[in-house]
């Protein structure tokens, strides 16, 4: 019969089992990174966004601002009576042929 070393096949076992410890240890550390470095990149986008609504929020007020103004220039003029001069004009002068 072969040579069966118990003592040999538990001491595998054992460094079997630290080894695997070990890589299980490095894989998740390494999860971390990942999941720590997608969390940062979408905090980084999200912060973005934000900058961006908060800029787009300002030049919509302005827009709107200036929307209005010209919306009260326009009713403005629209209440001033408005004169003709061009016929005013043709029947003072007298034809000239």
């Amino acid at each position: 019969m072969a040579d069966f070393n118990l003592g040999e096949g538990l001491r595998k076992v054992f460094l079997a089992g630290i080894g695997a410890l070990a890589t299980g240890v490095e894989k998740s550390q390494e999860g971390l990174e990942k999941g720590q470095q997608i969390i940062d990149d979408l905090v980084k986008k999200g912060e973005l966004t934000v900058e961006q609504g908060k800029a787009l929020n300002t030049e919509l007020k302005h827009k709107a601002a200036a929307a209005r103004e010209a919306a009260e220039a326009a009713s403005s003029e629209d209440a001033k009576p408005v004169v003709d001069t061009t016929e005013a004009k043709s029947s003072a002068e007298p034809a000239q042929e």
